[in-house]
């Protein structure tokens, strides 16, 4: 990474917000939890109806781009990357790892309105759903996991549904990855959110996320 981030003072985070799976933001010196910390945002209704289709802004993981990934794909207008800085420090293993991944990138949906991050993950070579599996399993309060074989853009996938219960708030969320294996390893590409209203109302940008994925 191009410059070190300032250390986070882990231990000043309550107890029930690591507990919750907070996650560095791309500068690497503050938690950038789905849900703001010392607030609760309004809720977003969960419906059924699917929102409408995201149209391509930017590409995240090329040349030049806010994020060196082992892959590209497209980003829906007005959210925001930025990468992960020191990923790989064991200090914040905490905050950084989950199961076999790494996180290396985050993409900030609240410039568009929503409350919620895209992470792109990296792991070791092999098959993908056996990544995306323990990295569903290693979340804390993962729970009615749904696995099937799809593709992202032209590569072959694994995708999962899955429900997560936030011990703080007392209420279960739907949250969504895929998985594709490359020549440079392992990449998931998950969408959490504020509540399922707000996870719903982003899986237009996920989908165009997925939809357009190229390994590079």
């Amino acid at each position: 990474m191009p410059d070190r981030a300032r250390p986070i003072r882990t231990s000043a985070l309550p107890a029930a917000l690591v507990a919750a799976g907070l996650l560095l933001t791309a500068c690497g010196t503050t938690p950038a939890p789905d849900r703001p910390a010392g607030a609760r945002a309004p809720r977003a209704t969960a419906t059924a109806q699917t929102p409408e289709k995201a149209e391509a802004a930017a590409t995240l993981g090329g040349p030049g781009s806010a994020c060196a990934l082992p892959v590209s794909f497209a980003l829906a207008e007005d959210w925001k990357p930025e990468a992960i800085k020191d990923p790989e420090d064991p200090e914040f293993a905490a905050l950084t790892r989950q199961g076999p991944a790494v996180v290396r990138c985050e993409v900030d949906a609240k410039p568009s309105g929503n409350i919620g991050y895209l992470r792109v993950w990296t792991a070791g070579k092999g098959p993908a759903r056996t990544a995306l599996e323990a990295f569903v399993k290693a979340e804390k309060g993962s729970s009615k996991a749904s696995y099937r074989e799809t593709e992202a853009g032209t590569l072959p996938a694994t995708e999962v549904t899955y429900t997560v219960y936030n011990e703080l708030m007392e209420e279960s969320k739907e949250e969504r990855a895929f998985a594709v294996s490359t020549p440079k390893g392992t990449v998931i590409v998950h969408l959490g959110g504020l509540d399922t209203g707000e996870h719903r109302a982003m899986l237009p940008a996920y989908e165009l996320a997925k939809s357009t994925t190229k390994a590079l």
